[in-house]
């Protein structure tokens, strides 16, 4: 399972796999099991929302375990997350706020043990 952090800007938190398009984002959850998924809402002009983003994963059943929303966009924020807790399967977890620094600090431990336990 893997971590996956969509964000056209801001640098990916070590341990996560980057999206910098909703594309991308929507094309890695199809194929790829998601254990976190940490969505922004403003991926640039041109580009999907995080809502459409969100409304494609509610048509189509994408989820991730784990689902955090790390816009600074109170409207896109206040958008994502109704979407998806009136849409999400039981077992998924969301919360309307970036992932705790605490939490990023244990992900990337565990991703540097793993590294470590390839070489």
């Amino acid at each position: 399972m893997i971590h996956l952090y969509m964000d056209d800007l801001r640098r990916c938190p070590t341990g996560f796999v980057l999206a910098r398009t909703g594309q991308e984002c929507l094309q890695i959850l199809r194929e790829m099991e998601v254990d976190i998924l940490s969505l922004d809402y403003d991926m640039g002009p041109e580009e999907m929302t995080g809502a459409e983003v969100v409304a494609a994963m509610v048509n189509e059943g994408l989820y991730a375990n784990e689902i955090f929303l790390h816009t600074s966009s109170l409207y896109g924020r206040n958008s994502m997350y109704e979407m998806l807790y009136t849409n999400k399967p039981e077992h998924v977890i969301l919360h309307g706020c970036p992932v705790p620094f605490e939490r990023l600090d244990e992900i990337a431990l565990h991703h540097g043990k793993e590294q470590q336990n390839k070489e």
